[in-house]
């Protein structure tokens, strides 16, 4: 038998991933101020790429949050 579609606890989820993926960025971006000048270019550009899309999906996620409460 299924599991019932239970959904209370979607907006703390949502807001824990939300803090999760502002750590990342956080993290990688304290990386590249510690040791971007010996990091690869096309590295750093990736990374800084990767922070763009987190910043977007944190976007879609805010207002995932707003839309359960």
């Amino acid at each position: 038998m299924a599991k019932p579609d239970d959904r209370s606890d979607n907006a703390e989820r949502i807001k824990q991933n939300i803090a999760n993926t502002e750590q990342k960025i956080q993290e990688t971006e304290d990386l590249i101020a510690a040791h971007g000048n010996e990091m690869d270019e096309h590295d750093k550009q990736d990374i800084e790429a990767k922070n763009e899309r987190r910043e977007t999906s944190i976007n879609a996620l805010r207002h995932e949050v707003e839309d359960e409460s």
